[in-house]
């Protein structure tokens, strides 16, 4: 019996159905020949004739893009290969190509790569042959059925898993050419829009994970996350920026934001009757900061300017239009914001702010505003009590972030049988469920751990961040979550910690996983062994990094550790740290900040006590 093989099912033929009318609309706008016999032979279309095919100049939003090109190239200048890439083709325009490759089962090439990842699909080759697909997931904060909608996306158009990053989003790899357009536009119908989630663009806007049930928080920081991540969506003109931007809303919750990492930083205070003033009357405000920039060693600086809520987002936007018009377009490790803050100042930078605002940013005396408490460093892990009387959150403990199909159903069943059907992602790559009653937490608990999963794991597994790994990115020089998993299996049973230790593996210096902010960070390198000189995958490891009250970089302790080395140099170095403490109240960053790294070098050699 003949049959003709078709490798796709009806839903992909649903789903890419009129491409080749869009593939050949797109080659007459380029003079190309029609191709199919879509009906467009004979027909004429003129560059111009509308304001969406015009090549000669930009009329609409996204001019103010091409006129800080063209400044560039009037002073002789030549653009980075991304600048001229947007310049070419508006990477919000390429429906009709991505939906060409998936009909011809293919991955983009050149420049496209770059293109593509503008509409959240990343080709991730050579680490993979496939997409990677970075969500949307403003505030972090999801409903049960979307959460449901991704596992099920997960495992029929990805490698059946899902990871939670450390922006407190979801991401989705093994994607194969075909899936890419059924994915995005299966998250589309659950609601998620995944639009700049990658490329030259402002990334998935971040919050306090308890927003709105957060016993200590000052504000709820939820609300404003949407709001901002909505203005984003609706304005052409805030994609394509010079680098990527981070936004991060802190509202003073038990569990960090990290807003002092982002290029822009909104960290909430209260102004009190004693320092209220005419034009600062008593109430919730916000500090502005700017410029965070971890892995290249800056962290967010206080501006001195206190913004309302409601305008926080119309600053945030004045900030986005300073940096499209005035950062670099031709060096792409210069084109952050912390460079235009670096060469002009913050006085010159808030200045060029003000004059795209109608209200005036109010200057105030940050000794005159009260801070919120200090975050909990291990909330995010086991069961805390809800501001709502008798209701509870519980942070579960991922696996280095990462999560099967089945466990994404059982979580969602619990939100939806115990909880408030909310699925609350962190920065610390791992979840929270919440409006959980006192009476329904052993039953929650129990239903978690069947999941294979945990709630109360120990200090080393509930602070353990990784980001993907040469397993899934290009740029990095080792297998991370792999690691990270093996450094964890080893302390836990050899050491008991009676403190929080946050243990952060990187693999590259795009530092995703922060690993300069970790109690103890590591970032992967090649190291040489043996007599023949070969590479294996190794770190250098960093100590005493923090965040709020213990914000710092972290110190460079080991050079070219080889992973299968580092399990053991961290527990030695763990050991020292419990040996040589003031007291158990001595955190370890407290420890690795005291002791200078000529003298900790000496106890960690000193120490006979091998791990």
């Amino acid at each position: 019996m003949n049959q003709s093989y078709n490798p796709f099912d009806d839903e992909q033929k649903n789903y890419l159905q009129g491409f080749m009318m869009g593939a050949d609309v797109s080659r007459a706008v380029r003079g190309l020949p029609i191709l199919s016999g879509s009906g467009l032979k004979g027909t004429s279309i003129k560059v111009g004739e509308s304001s969406a095919l015009t090549t000669e100049g930009i009329a609409g939003p996204e001019q103010i893009h091409r006129e800080a090109q063209d400044r560039f190239l009037a002073n002789k200048k030549k653009l980075c290969a991304e600048e001229q890439a947007k310049r070419d083709k508006n990477p919000l325009d390429m429906w009709n190509e991505m939906l060409a490759h998936a009909a011809s089962d293919k991955f983009p090439k050149g420049t496209d790569v770059f293109l593509f990842k503008f509409q959240g699909l990343f080709y991730v080759s050579p680490a993979q042959d496939a997409y990677m697909c970075r969500l949307r997931i403003p505030g972090g904060i999801l409903r049960s059925d979307q959460f449901r909608g991704v596992a099920e996306l997960a495992d029929k158009h990805a490698g059946g898993y899902a990871d939670v990053t450390t922006r407190a989003n979801l991401q989705l790899r093994e994607i194969g050419p075909k899936d890419g357009v059924p994915l995005l536009m299966g998250l589309q119908e659950h609601g998620i829009i995944v639009r700049g989630s990658g490329g030259d663009n402002i990334r998935n806007v971040t919050g306090n994970p308890t927003s709105g049930i957060d016993p200590q928080e000052i504000i709820e920081t939820l609300p404003l996350a949407r709001e901002m991540h909505h203005f984003i969506l609706n304005h052409r003109e805030l994609y394509g920026l010079p680098r990527k931007f981070n936004i991060a809303f802190e509202g003073g919750g038990s569990i960090s934001s990290l807003e002092e990492t982002n290029d822009i930083g909104f960290t909430a205070v209260k102004v009190n009757e004693e320092h209220a003033t005419t034009e600062v009357p008593a109430g919730v405000y916000f500090r502005l900061t700017l410029g965070g920039i971890t892995g290249h060693f800056d962290f967010a600086r206080d501006t001195g300017v206190l913004v309302s809520p409601e305008e926080c987002v119309p600053v945030a936007d004045a900030i986005l239009r300073v940096f499209i018009v005035n950062g670099d377009r031709t060096d792409r490790k210069k084109a952050r914001l912390k460079y235009v803050l670096d060469d002009w100042g913050f006085d010159k930078f808030i200045e060029e702010t003000q004059r795209l605002l109608n209200f005036p940013l109010r200057k105030f005396d940050l000794t005159h505003c009260e801070k919120a408490a200090p975050a909990d460093r291990y909330g995010h892990v086991g069961v805390h009590p809800q501001k709502q009387e008798g209701l509870n959150y519980i942070g579960v403990v991922l696996p280095v972030g990462r999560l099967t199909p089945a466990q994404m159903y059982g979580l969602a069943d619990i939100a939806d049988s115990l909880g408030d059907r909310k699925i609350r992602l962190t920065v610390w790559q791992n979840l929270l469920l919440s409006g959980i009653p006192d009476d329904k937490v052993a039953e929650a608990t129990s239903r978690i751990e069947k999941l294979g999963l945990d709630w109360k794991a120990s200090n080393v597994r509930g602070a353990l961040v990784a980001c993907t790994g040469n397993a899934g990115c290009k740029y990095a020089a080792a297998n991370t979550k792999l690691h990270a998993g093996l450094i964890a299996d080893y302390l836990e049973e050899r050491i008991e910690l009676d403190s929080p230790i946050n243990i952060h593996l990187t693999g590259c210096h795009h530092s995703c996983a922060q690993h300069y902010i970790g109690d103890i960070g590591l970032i992967a390198t090649k190291v040489e062994v043996g007599e023949d000189d070969d590479m294996v995958e190794g770190y250098h490891i960093f100590v005493g990094g923090g965040y709020g009250p213990d914000q710092g970089i972290g110190r460079e302790f080991k050079t070219s550790v080889t992973h299968e080395e580092c399990p053991a140099v961290i527990a030695r170095l763990l050991l020292t740290y419990h040996e040589h403490r003031m007291s158990e109240q001595e955190t370890f960053v407290e420890f690795a900040n005291r002791v200078d790294m000529i003298e900790l070098n000496k106890l960690y050699d000193g120490n006979l006590v091998m791990a």
